[in-house]
């Protein structure tokens, strides 16, 4: 069974923003794009590890802050010619609310 963690609501991160979430395993970030989309990933850049949640959100893709790579938030994947990949967490909403798994 799967245990869902409350983030908070959608309209409680910024469109193209994202919130930290603190766990004891690493931060997660919880992003939201221009079209209201969530997701969730480690908020540990593969590159060098900056973190993505301070990054500037795109489309569906989030860059960087100290080096501009940039990651694509539905798969986790560094957009080539960038390579590696950072662990994506299952998200939910309900009545507007951001439920966060920790099984990535």
């Amino acid at each position: 069974m799967t245990e869902w963690i409350k983030v908070g609501r959608i309209e409680d991160i910024p469109p193209l923003g994202a919130r930290v979430v603190e766990t004891g395993n690493g931060d997660i970030a919880v992003f939201r794009t221009a079209e209201d989309k969530i997701f969730a990933v480690r908020d540990k850049c593969p590159h060098k590890g900056g973190p993505l949640s301070q990054g500037i959100v795109h489309g569906r893709n989030v860059t960087c802050p100290l080096h501009n790579w940039n990651i694509a938030l539905e798969s986790g994947q560094a957009v080539a010619p960038d390579e590696g990949c950072v662990a994506r967490y299952p998200l939910k909403v309900e009545d507007g609310v951001i439920h966060l798994s920790l099984k990535g």
